[in-house]
C-alpha cells in the first residue's frame, strides 16, 4: 500500500460568498417561500452552476429574457444588475418582480446616470458581454458611454470630447489592471473625472489581496468558481503573477491529479459566487490523496451586510 504524499493547503481568507451574492440568493429563497414553485429568474442569479442547481431543485425556474416568464409570474432579476428597459418592460406587463442587483452594481449605475446628467461622456472600463456591462450600459442613453476594456485601448481611444470625460468600471475587475488603466485616462486627459470610492467591490478586492498574500507561499493554487465569473478568473490572473501555477475548477471533481503531481504546498480559494461547501468538498477529495495538512490565511474579516428588498425584510 503506497503511502499518500503530503501536502500542505494554504486556504485563502476571505473566500467564497461576499455579501451581495449571500441577498441575491436570499431574495430567491424567500421568493419562494412566498410564492411557492415556480419562481423565474432571469439569468444566472449568480455565476455558479452549483448554486443555481440547487435554487432549480427548490423550484426556481431560470430564463434568459423575460419574454419567456408566463404572465402573472414572480420573477427575480439577477444580482449583475439589468438595464432600465427589463423592470419597465415588467411593469409594462404587471409582472411580480424582485431586483437583486448588487447594491454595490447599483451604485454604479447611479453613478453613470449622474455623470450623464452633468453632460460627460464615460468611458466604462469592463468586459464585453458581462452582465454586468450590459446593465450598466443600460442604464444610459446609447453612445453616452465607451467600453474599455484593455490598456491598450485606454491609449488608442479618442473622444470626441475629451473635456468633459467621466470614467466608472465593473466592479469585479482586477484591481491592478483597473489601476492601469485609469492611470492611462487620467494621463491623457487631465479633466477626466471618476467615481469619489473605487469602483471594484470590496470583496474583490479582499479575494484578489488573499491570492497574493498566499501565492507566494505556494507552488499551484486551485480557484474554485465558474469560468464565466469575472472575480473567479480574475483570482486565476491574480495567482499567476505572483508566480503560481492556478487553474480554474467548478468543484472537486475537476481536478487534475497529474497537474498536482510534485506539487507539496497548495493554494485554495474560491470566487465570490462560490459557496463554502464547494471548498470543503475540494478540500475532503484531496485528502483522499493526500495526506493534508490546512493553514487558514489571516485575511481582511468581512462584515458587510445588506438589506433585503423592502417587503421580504419581514419574511426573513
Amino acid at each position: 500500500m503506497n503511502e499518500r504524499p503530503p501536502l500542505q493547503l494554504l486556504i485563502a481568507a476571505p473566500r467564497g460568498f461576499c455579501a451581495g451574492v449571500d441577498r441575491a440568493i436570499r431574495i430567491v429563497e424567500l421568493a419562494l417561500e412566498r410564492y411557492g414553485a415556480p419562481v423565474f429568474v432571469r439569468h444566472e442569479i449568480v455565476h455558479n452552476r452549483f448554486v443555481v442547481d440547487d435554487l432549480k431543485a427548490k423550484g426556481a425556474v431560470f430564463v434568459k429574457e423575460l419574454d419567456e416568464v408566463p404572465d402573472g409570474a414572480p420573477v427575480v432579476f439577477s444580482a449583475h444588475g439589468v438595464p432600465k428597459a427589463v423592470p419597465a418592460k415588467a411593469e409594462e406587463r404587471g409582472l411580480d418582480y424582485l431586483d437583486a442587483t448588487c447594491p454595490l452594481v447599483s451604485k454604479v449605475h447611479r453613478q453613470a446616470e449622474r455623470m450623464v446628467e452633468q453632460g460627460r461622456h464615460i468611458l466604462f472600463i469592463g468586459h464585453s458581454g458581462h452582465p454586468e456591462v450590459i446593465g450598466t450600459f443600460g442604464q444610459v442613453t446609447d453612445g453616452q458611454m465607451t467600453l474599455i476594456e484593455t490598456a491598450a485601448d485606454a491609449e488608442a481611444i479618442m473622444p470626441a470630447s475629451a473635456g468633459s470625460l467621466a470614467f466608472l468600471t465593473q466592479t469585479t475587475l482586477s484591481v491592478d489592471d483597473t489601476a492601469e488603466i485609469v492611470a492611462i485616462l487620467q494621463r491623457r486627459f487631465p479633466s477626466i473625472t471618476g467615481p469619489r470610492g473605487e469602483d471594484i467591490c470590496y470583496a474583490t478586492s479582499n479575494r484578489q489581496a488573499a491570492v497574493k498574500e498566499i501565492a507566494t507561499r505556494c507552488q499551484a493554487i486551485l480557484v474554485i468558481g465558474a469560468p464565466n465569473s469575472s472575480n473567479s478568473v480574475r483570482l486565476v490572473e491574480v495567482a499567476e503573477r505572483e508566480g503560481a501555477r492556478a487553474r480554474l475548477i467548478g468543484r472537486a471533481s475537476e481536478i487534475d491529479l497529474g497537474w498536482l503531481e510534485g506539487v507539496t504546498t497548495l493554494g485554495i480559494t474560491a470566487g465570490a459566487s462560490a459557496p463554502e461547501t464547494l471548498v470543503r468538498e475540494v478540500v475532503d477529495f484531496l485528502r483522499l490523496h493526500f495526506d493534508v495538512t490546512e493553514e487558514e490565511s489571516e485575511g481582511v474579516v468581512e462584515r458587510m451586510v445588506f438589506k433585503l428588498p423592502r417587503g421580504l425584510e419581514a419574511a426573513a
